[in-house]
């Protein structure tokens, strides 16, 4: 059932007979539909992320953080929750965790960009100089458009205005230095043949994270198959079993 909620800036299924444990929250450019098989078996939030489906986008060029902050209210009730997360949606569990430790029992996350990659993606010279040259105002809006639909990744070309701007922002964190705060439970659900957020990136942040466990689905990529959404339901259900008490979490 869709409801609104937090004044109308998010939308989300409501699922299952009890009240919801698991606060489910999709990739960029996706829509809650697609954590509904992981989360069948649970009461839980299936979010539509502000920009994304049923809800309307933010004011502003946001970051993950922002998302937390408008997302956090939801966790009020009830015990301590899960949160599952996708790409994007995984950035804005992370965060959450962070900002609400006491009500995060554990993160199930799969395919989140959580570590930037040191090396390669260097932007083309031709529109690093329109850059330069249109912040000067030598060179015109539509000229400027038309290189970034012809350099700018599939994401970036999708969206315009502030969802434009909100990308820009979250594909340049880092979580490096803040996953080592984690004190949850974190589940790592990963496909082996995921190119945006790739395997290794994961067995690092697993390194980096106090109470990780990675599990790999070995002809999966990034976007959630069944061996993937079986995985999800698993670990799902390691966590419900594990929970901590209401005084404890993150």
């Amino acid at each position: 059932m869709l409801k609104a909620m937090l004044d109308g800036s998010v939308f989300a299924d409501v699922t299952g007979p009890a009240r919801p444990d698991v606060l489910a929250l999709h990739g960029w450019g996706r829509t809650r539909a697609d954590l509904a098989h992981a989360v069948a078996e649970r009461s839980a939030l299936l979010v539509d992320l502000p920009g994304f489906g049923a809800s309307p986008p933010p004011a502003d060029a946001w970051g993950s953080a922002d998302y937390a902050r408008l997302l956090a209210p939801l966790l009020d009730e009830g015990q301590p929750w899960t949160v599952l997360g996708h790409s994007f949606g995984g950035r804005v569990a992370v965060q959450l965790a962070l900002l609400r430790p006491e009500r995060v029992a554990g993160l199930v996350l799969t395919g989140v960009p959580l570590l930037r990659s040191g090396g390669g993606g260097r932007t083309p010279a031709p529109y690093r100089l329109a850059r330069a040259l249109h912040e000067r105002r030598l060179l015109s809006e539509p000229r400027m458009e038309r290189l970034r639909q012809r350099y700018g990744s599939a994401d970036y070309r999708a969206v315009s205005g502030v969802m434009r701007s909100t990308l820009v922002r979250v594909v340049n964190e880092d979580y490096r230095s803040v996953l080592p705060q984690l004190r949850c439970p974190v589940e790592l659900v990963w496909g082996a043949l995921d190119t945006a957020a790739p395997l290794a990136m994961a067995q690092e942040a697993s390194r980096l994270l106090p109470s990780a466990e990675l599990h790999v689905s070995p002809r999966s990529g990034h976007l959630l198959d069944a061996p993937l959404i079986g995985l999800l339901r698993d670990r799902l259900a390691v966590q419900r079993r594990t929970a901590p008490g209401p005084s404890t979490g993150c």
